[in-house]
């Protein structure tokens, strides 16, 4: 295939086999970052991942740019799946009831440098929240290269131990066991962990 395709059509049309009907296009940039928010990585893990730059993922993602071949290689290696699921049309969801159980410390692990989370729910697809519990690693604002930013909703609550919340447009606040805090994503912010053991919070994000 061409890569000049690429270029010309920033979403890519899938069709069934011919004589048969078409089904909805697929907005590519909309695809990745569904597949950046079923991994539970930021737009700045998911560059590091991949070696494209943070702002070139954010206007993949917003369909003001189409990826190259080239970036979709890196984007399928860096996100450790097959090219072809970035084709994927979107699944529509016709059941009325669903059930995801996750046993005590059973659900799935996806350390970074400064949280060790593990993400919860993992059986469902098409989710409108991810919730996943992170220990916080961070001791320090400097071992942070950036704010964490990310589009959506989030919801924290503090299981374990005592937590600095750092957030763009506030003055950083402590948050003990108990404690929650929610607030818009797009808004930078981070946390580090105040107390002698890594603390432990849950977190649940929204699109």
């Amino acid at each position: 295939m061409s890569e000049d395709i690429y270029d010309e059509y920033p979403s890519l049309t899938l069709a069934k086999e011919a004589g048969e009907q078409h089904i909805e296009p697929l907005k590519l940039g909309h695809r990745i970052k569904d597949i950046r928010a079923k991994l539970g990585i930021t737009l700045e893990e998911a560059s590091q991942r991949t070696g494209l730059a943070r702002s070139t993922l954010s206007k993949i993602e917003n369909e003001q740019i189409s990826p190259t071949f080239q970036a979709m290689q890196k984007l399928a290696n860096g996100l450790q799946i097959d090219m072809p699921q970035l084709f994927e049309p979107p699944k529509k969801m016709t059941a009325s009831g669903r059930r995801d159980i996750t046993r005590n410390d059973q659900g799935k692990p996806h350390p970074t440098q400064t949280y060790e989370h593990e993400l919860l729910a993992t059986q469902l697809s098409n989710k409108r929240m991810m919730p996943f519990k992170s220990r916080i690693r961070a001791r320090s604002f400097e071992e942070y290269s950036d704010w964490v930013r990310h589009d959506g909703e989030e919801f924290l609550l503090i299981l374990e131990g005592e937590v600095m919340f750092y957030s763009e447009f506030y003055e950083p606040v402590v948050l003990e066991q108990g404690d929650s805090v929610y607030y818009d994503a797009n808004m930078g912010h981070m946390l580090v962990s105040l107390s002698a053991e890594d603390a432990q919070i849950l977190w649940v994000t929204a699109k």
